[in-house]
């Protein structure tokens, strides 16, 4: 499925074996941008626009911008249906803090994170917030790991979602972690309804942010 979020499982998803995708609903790209800028944990920062990029020529402007694209931060933004996406390049590892911030003012906010390269190793990591409330949040190979035990949030919310990822036979050690992470995406990209287009978030040209100290 190449409209909807199990397409992040397969090894080429975003850039460097990893992901970090921000949708939004009830927000146009340039306020995602700002308030996505607002959660960083190392310094404060603000969204200045760099135009129209795909995710390589965005990576080579951050290399001349920073000398490195890993010493900043790069924000494509999009659009999908009710939702508005950002995809995140360069050093984003652990920078970010919750989207609930962001949530505020009525806008349904969700985070999929996924550090492959990370060696000790990361989980992928789910996290969907509204009006200023964490609804629901979860390492998506729900194995105890990193702080979670099952699927964490507005205990109403957060139940449903556990017996639909139950449902789903999860969790399951047995069974390959790609795959866990596959049917994991699809059950929470159902429940909320998520929608994020494969070719354009991958290979096409969208508007770009690179997050400079404010």
């Amino acid at each position: 499925m190449t409209n909807g979020t199990t397409w992040l499982a397969a090894p080429e998803s975003i850039a460097f074996g990893g992901y970090h995708v921000v949708l939004a609903r009830g927000l146009p790209p340039e306020v995602l941008a700002d308030r996505l800028a607002a959660t960083l944990r190392s310094e404060q920062c603000i969204a200045v626009a760099v135009g129209e990029h795909t995710g390589d020529t965005l990576l080579d402007l951050m290399d001349d911008t920073f000398g490195d694209s890993f010493e900043g931060i790069g924000v494509r933004l999009g659009r999908a249906g009710d939702w508005t996406y950002a995809v995140g390049y360069g050093g984003w590892w652990g920078e970010f803090g919750s989207v609930t911030p962001i949530s505020h003012g009525g806008v349904h906010v969700c985070r999929l994170e996924y550090e492959e390269e990370n060696g000790k190793p990361v989980p992928p990591q789910f996290e969907y917030a509204y009006d200023g409330r964490l609804l629901s949040a979860c390492n998506l190979y729900l194995d105890a790991s990193w702080g979670y035990e099952g699927v964490e949030g507005d205990p109403a919310t957060a139940a449903r979602l556990q017996d639909r990822l139950a449902a789903a036979g999860l969790p399951d050690h047995e069974r390959d972690e790609r795959e866990v992470h596959r049917t994991a995406l699809g059950v929470v990209e159902r429940f909320f309804g998520l929608s994020l287009p494969r070719e354009p978030s991958v290979e096409g040209v969208l508007p770009a942010v690179v997050l400079e100290p404010a």
